[in-house]
């Protein structure tokens, strides 16, 4: 199933790979000879390096290898085909155009065979070098992005009004974290950055949304001594995102997934964080009190679902304010807005913003918004919200373009 899975993956890419030569191809047919050469040696070295490196990631130990060196090839294996991906759209989009002279010429005859080819040539070459211009841009904003924004933390700010908040809670402020994915940092010193922004918040309590890990719970132990030193007055309440089980993961059987599971959950209670596992507590102040829900990973996009907001509400008695912690924001409007209107705010990650997209001067777009409505920042139906973390971490692409790796701090106020 793996040989045909790369095998399958690998004929696609040569698809894509061939598709992509042939505009550097139109672009450099007029030029000497040598140039020519030249253009078409460091293509097809630049491709040979892909293939390579996608044979090599699946057929050797892998995971054995150094962490730099799997890290930045993945990044640039994405980058590259990424790029190549933007210009095989202008390509295909040139090779439409001359089908339809083609087709033009064929059934109508409204132009002279002569005069419309030259036309729709000179049209084609020019929508080819605007895709070498734009696969050029994305490909150098995407090296830009690894190279200057995975670490570069932003603190969100915010408050938000409830006016059922008990007066004891006027104030309260949340910082929420998200998405680390601790296997794909390379060393200690941006995490410890991380608790040291969270902790100059002086949080009331800190709410941390899935994903600790990328599949295994070995990923996070030589961080367990960074992200214990997280401080707030109620503590850190935790849940599980969906590479938390492992199912992204190929494991021997059944119970070696299990048992990982066991040891991440041991992990976070070893952090001194609440792991709410389809629970909910009781956070009291002064006699008055408010309610936190927590559900494991609930299904979205093909996804395994283990949660159960109808187990993790049960028994539950309710307080003036109440606050959902769900790792995917899909369950929001799938059942929260529906069947469960006492929870006044839920907090989720898993979007990542894509690690792509554009956030400035309230603009806000990234390709991951035709997947999840509610893929950043804050959304309001009724007198319910939703505030989805863009995550602290990454995956895949070790970078961010746009959309940057976020702690996100929320202060209630009653009015």
């Amino acid at each position: 199933m793996v040989k045909f899975r790369i095998i399958f993956f690998l004929t696609i890419y040569l698809i894509l790979d061939l598709i992509a030569f042939q505009g550097f191809y139109v672009l450099t047919k007029n030029y000497s000879l040598s140039t020519i050469q030249w253009v078409n040696y460091s293509y097809w070295t630049v491709s040979l390096f892909c293939y390579f490196l996608i044979l090599f990631s699946q057929f050797t130990r892998w995971p054995g290898w150094n962490k730099y060196f799997r890290t930045y090839s993945i990044s640039i294996l994405f980058i590259i085909i990424a790029s190549k991906l933007v210009l095989d759209i202008f390509v295909v989009t040139a090779d439409v155009i001359i089908f339809l002279q083609w087709a033009l010429m064929k059934i109508f005859h409204l132009f002279s065979k002569s005069g419309l080819h030259a036309l729709t040539l000179n049209y084609s070459e020019f929508i080819i070098k605007m895709g070498l211009i734009a696969a050029s841009i994305l490909f150098f904003t995407l090296i830009y992005g690894m190279l200057f924004n995975t670490y570069k933390y932003q603190v969100k700010k915010l408050k938000l009004i409830l006016p059922n908040l008990p007066v004891s809670f006027d104030g309260f402020k949340i910082v929420q974290i998200s998405d680390l994915h601790t296997g794909s940092f390379l060393n200690s010193k941006p995490l410890t950055r991380v608790v040291n922004i969270i902790n100059e918040q002086k949080a009331d309590i800190v709410f941390f949304t899935g994903d600790l890990v990328n599949g295994k719970h070995q990923e996070v132990l030589a961080y367990i001594d960074i992200l214990g030193r997280i401080e707030s007055k109620f503590g850190v309440f935790s849940i599980f995102g969906n590479h938390d089980y492992g199912d992204h993961t190929n494991w021997q059987n059944m119970e070696a997934k299990q048992n990982n599971i066991q040891k991440l959950k041991e992990v976070h209670k070893k952090l001194g964080w609440d792991l709410l596992w389809d629970e909910h507590r009781t956070i009291k102040k002064n006699e008055e009190h408010i309610t936190v829900i927590g559900v494991q990973n609930c299904r979205s996009r093909g996804l395994i679902s283990y949660g159960s907001l109808k187990k993790a509400t049960e028994n539950i008695n309710y307080s003036s304010v109440n606050i959902l912690l769900s790792h995917d924001p899909s369950l929001w409007k799938k059942e929260v807005i529906k069947d469960y209107p006492n929870i006044d705010l839920t907090f989720s990650g898993h979007t990542h913003g894509m690690q792509f997209g554009i956030d400035i001067m309230g603009i806000k777009w990234s390709p991951v918004q035709y997947f999840y409505k509610e893929w950043a920042g804050l959304y309001q139906k009724n007198n319910q919200y939703l505030y989805t973390n863009s995550g602290l971490g990454f995956i895949g692409y070790h970078g961010r373009v746009g959309i940057l790796p976020e702690i996100t701090v929320i202060e209630l106020r009653k009015t």
